[in-house]
């Protein structure tokens, strides 16, 4: 006989209502004054806690950076992969993962910069960290996916030309040369790399 599930008690019901409104909070200040230019007692104030309350949610404004983004990005990467999905080619396929990550990315230029910064710098035993390093493992996870449509691509091979084609990603996004960039310049540079990856 199957175990009714636990109700969810009020302890945690209002831990997650406060999680959600320094969510809410930090993401429309971010996407209004850019990451830089907002203070997490702001954040604290909008979200109508106290500031060490907010601490205990995330130690730094880069972990509310990746709390907020990390959202984005994970819905943009199921998106993708849907529309990969029904894609046979290959490098089309794997643009169609790429596309909606770099447009979530590109939102707020200089919060997508500094998301990437974070993910790459910051403190990996970080709650919001871990998250947003698993969701670069599901990228390639899902790219390696797409390539090995192709019979030439062994599952190994395909890891690794993953890994390459979600630094491309990464690299391109960040670059300072590229920050008054459109999403389609960006594409059209991840894509000319892509295509030299792959078999001819």
């Amino acid at each position: 006989m199957p175990i009714a599930p636990q109700p969810v008690g009020r302890r945690e019901r209002n831990k997650q209502q406060k999680l959600d409104r320094i969510t809410a909070a930090a993401r429309e200040l971010f996407a209004e004054h850019g990451v830089d230019d907002v203070t997490t007692q702001q954040i604290a104030d909008k979200a109508d806690i106290g500031a060490g309350t907010l601490f205990l949610y995330a130690k730094t404004k880069g972990e509310l950076l990746l709390l907020v983004q990390n959202a984005s990005y994970a819905d943009a990467l199921v998106s993708g992969t849907a529309a990969a999905d029904a894609i046979p080619d290959v490098l089309e396929g794997v643009m169609a993962i790429v596309r909606p990550v770099v447009e979530c990315n590109r939102t707020q230029i200089d919060n997508g910069r500094t998301y990437l910064r974070e993910m790459v710098f910051g403190d990996p035993q970080e709650p919001h960290h871990r998250d947003a390093l698993a969701l670069t493992v599901q990228t390639e996870e899902a790219i390696a996916g797409v390539l090995q449509r192709d019979a030439r691509i062994t599952p190994t091979t395909a890891a690794t030309l993953a890994h390459v084609v979600s630094a491309i990603m990464f690299l391109t996004m960040a670059a300072t040369v590229n920050i008054g960039s459109t999403v389609d310049d960006l594409l059209s540079e991840i894509r000319a790399q892509v295509l030299v990856l792959l078999p001819g």
